[in-house]
């Protein structure tokens, strides 16, 4: 079962850029949280909280108990967050409400395990292509991760989306035959070819 992080949120009726970075100023990242065929929410939510959650896990599609002051508490997917161009920094994010039975999409980081035999043996290069994974589960069927076993692949070989073991409720959205992994060639590096100088010309004697 995923996990879910609790964080307070207040609602908030300030609008406009000149009024959000003021917010932003004050220690409150602007939110917005929409869903279930609610009317959409403007919140604020604690800057450094919201950080802090982020830093402790592995994406940002990650679910979330709101606790909106003076509303109560709703189950929420971390839909998308902005950052800012320069620093990076959270400057907005967008929640989804949902409740156990909605059907998210998330995209969770994929790591390859082992060590491919192609790689011990002939030398191969192995080609990390799909590094997080699109998937769609149930809210308790979300995992923090994702791995795949490259052990058995030999210098040639590919590992597909559709032969990844995933968890229990969980699909990938992209098609089967899509590369997640390829064991390359090893790079022969050629040598340039030695060129001797030409002995230097003798002087001619007078």
């Amino acid at each position: 079962m995923s996990k879910k992080t609790n964080l307070k949120a207040a609602l908030r009726n300030r609008t406009g850029s000149g009024r959000l970075n003021q917010m932003r100023k004050e220690g409150w990242l602007p939110s917005v949280m929409y869903g279930m065929g609610q009317a959409n929410q403007n919140l604020k939510v604690d800057a450094r909280a919201f950080h802090d959650v982020l830093a402790h896990s592995s994406s940002e599609n990650i679910l979330i108990n709101l606790d909106i002051e003076g509303v109560g508490t709703s189950l929420a997917f971390l839909q998308a967050v902005q950052h800012d161009g320069i620093t990076g920094a959270a400057i907005h994010a967008d929640f989804r409400a949902i409740d156990e039975n909605t059907e998210i999409t998330a995209h969770v980081p994929l790591h390859l395990v082992g060590e491919p035999v192609g790689v011990k043996n002939g030398g191969g290069l192995l080609e990390h292509n799909v590094h997080s994974l699109e998937i769609r589960c149930m809210p308790n069927d979300l995992p923090d991760t994702l791995s795949a076993d490259v052990t058995h692949l030999q210098v040639g070989d590919s590992l597909h989306i559709g032969e990844l073991q995933l968890p229990a409720g969980v699909k990938a959205t992209h098609a089967a035959e899509v590369v997640v992994a390829h064991l390359a060639k090893p790079r022969v590096v050629e040598e340039a070819p030695v060129v001797e100088a030409a002995p230097a010309a003798k002087g001619k004697k007078k």
